[in-house]
């Protein structure tokens, strides 16, 4: 666990103009992702490094805490309301079934989380208060989870270098924006439990399943990219955005997950989301 943190924090570290406290910018994203996000920002904190995390009123796991500064802003959902949707769609994930029952039970949770996360983007954005503070707070560095890229947006808007902290984007959107190769003859898609070994009918089943990636990532993203054209004043894609993010922290391991072509600022940290306990002698 630890060296996997210290090598993390390190690449962390190199993105913020002072090391020994430079002011970071959080965007994270709710549920399990900010999790292992808050290991690493007490650890931030720890090195002196001054931390401002940017979150709903309403929300499942970001809490307050004294090793950053929160600047919280109101969204129009209740909290029975946002937990009620994140619940049914990680049930839904792990349910077993025909391959087009879950896909259409799973577009439908996603339609319904990413009209409420794209509503509290909007809200976020166009907080004036907010954005005014953020704006003159000159941070070093945005520190945010892609899989709503609401952060990068903010990124952006300030000028700031963003380094991104994941497990995995819908889609393999984290290839496509870092122009990794991700071959269906060899890269397993979701739902098809194959590994990286596959014959040749494995192969077309994998990309068979890839197709209907494309029309979930239109119809998931496709808004964001509205809304950032919209307040960033110039045309852009989600694409465009992904593609400015200085680093990827990948919550992978090849330990664990089959082994896949990275490109050089993919870096794997599989060991942050690991207990802390000491292995028996």
């Amino acid at each position: 666990y630890h060296p996997r943190v210290s090598a993390m924090l390190v690449l962390l570290l190199s993105m913020l103009s002072l090391a020994a406290g430079g002011k970071l910018l959080v965007v994270p994203v709710d549920g399990s992702r900010w999790l292992s996000m808050r290991e690493v920002l007490d650890h931030l904190s720890q090195k002196g490094h001054e931390i401002v995390v940017v979150a709903p009123e309403v929300n499942i796991q970001i809490k307050p805490s004294k090793n950053f500064i929160m600047k919280m802003y109101p969204i129009p959902y209740t909290k029975e309301e946002v937990h009620g949707s994140v619940h049914s769609f990680s049930q839904d994930v792990f349910e077993k079934g025909p391959f087009l029952e879950r896909f259409l039970k799973l577009y439908q949770r996603l339609k319904s989380i990413s009209a409420n996360a794209l509503s509290s983007c909007t809200h976020l954005l166009y907080n004036k208060e907010l954005v005014r503070y953020l704006e003159e707070s000159k941070f070093d560095a945005l520190f945010t989870d892609p899989v709503m890229p609401c952060g990068q947006i903010l990124a952006e808007h300030l000028s700031v270098p963003s380094v991104f902290f994941l497990h995995a984007m819908p889609c393999g959107l984290e290839y496509e924006a870092t122009q990794c190769s991700s071959p269906p003859s060899y890269v397993p898609r979701l739902f098809t439990g194959h590994t990286d070994r596959m014959n040749f009918l494995q192969r077309m089943k994998n990309l068979i399943f890839d197709i209907p990636n494309y029309f979930l990532c239109d119809f998931a993203y496709q808004p964001y990219a509205k809304l950032a054209s919209e307040f960033l004043k110039r045309d852009v894609t989600v694409l465009d955005l992904f593609r400015q993010a200085s680093i990827w922290l990948m919550k992978f391991d090849f330990v664990l997950d089959y082994p896949r072509p990275l490109m050089p600022n993919m870096i794997f940290v599989g060991g942050v989301s690991c207990a802390h306990k000491k292995l028996p002698e």
